[in-house]
């Protein structure tokens, strides 16, 4: 049985996300009714957290920007602590679609973290060049550590189940990437099961997409860097206490 949305909640990593960071928010409490929305203002320099906080979101302020994994652990541990079954990671930039939500929380029926891949047959989301490489070498080994296949192992929009977040709440890496590349790697060494759910991603309503060819040489760079690292660390020390 799939968990129920009161017992869900959707934490939104934010950095400097003043001009979407509200319509995100208005969006998963108008098509995710029950859901609490906590937004991780991950050190801005602007007024994330008070838009976040006027558009009725629950806010937790970092005091300098620690990157995605950095505020996603910090949800974790809210999460843990305020007794929510599953966290989901929905984006403050307004790529990720909140009516996907209720089929990730489906996959959850069977396993401990589903992932919304991008690439899975629904939506015309594309990669080029030396980014889309990596994803996909990282896609073909991940598969084989995870011992599922995956098609899409950066997506950002996940849902988490218990064991899940029991786990991350103590063991989420912080580094570049580590909150994709090295939380599945950490995840298969505790044992924890994962899917993948097809899902359509939007493109962000603000900022800039970084596209050009020196900045997608450098994600391939730091891909295979986050992917070495994750895989030559010694394994946390997990108990079937920590995800029970």
């Amino acid at each position: 049985m799939p968990p129920s949305l009161e017992r869900t909640l959707i934490v939104m990593p934010a950095y400097n996300e003043e001009a979407s960071v509200a319509s995100v928010v208005a969006e998963v409490r108008e098509k995710l009714p029950g859901t609490a929305c906590l937004v991780v203002d991950d050190g801005s320099l602007d007024a994330t957290a008070e838009r976040a906080a006027e558009a009725g979101a629950l806010v937790a302020r970092l005091p300098f920007n620690m990157g995605v994994g950095g505020a996603m652990r910090l949800g974790f541990q809210y999460a843990l602590t305020n007794g929510y079954d599953v966290v989901v990671q929905i984006d403050a930039d307004g790529q990720h679609d909140p009516a996907g939500v209720p089929a990730l929380l489906e996959a959850l029926a069977d396993s401990d973290i589903a992932i919304g891949a991008r690439f899975s047959g629904e939506g015309a989301y594309a990669v080029r060049g030396p980014r889309k490489w990596a994803m996909r070498l990282l896609s073909v080994v991940l598969s084989r550590i995870t011992g599922t296949q995956l098609n899409d192992t950066t997506s950002g929009f996940k849902a988490n189940g218990p064991r899940a977040v029991a786990l991350f709440a103590r063991a989420y890496p912080a580094e570049y990437l580590g909150d994709t590349v090295e939380a599945l790697v950490i995840a298969a060494r505790a044992r924890l099961t994962v899917s993948q759910v097809p899902v359509s991603m939007r493109p962000r309503t603000t900022g800039t997409p970084s596209h050009n060819p020196f900045k997608s040489a450098v994600y391939l760079a730091r891909a295979f860097l986050a992917l070495v690292v994750a895989v030559i660390r010694p394994r946390a020390a997990i108990t079937e206490t920590t995800i029970a």
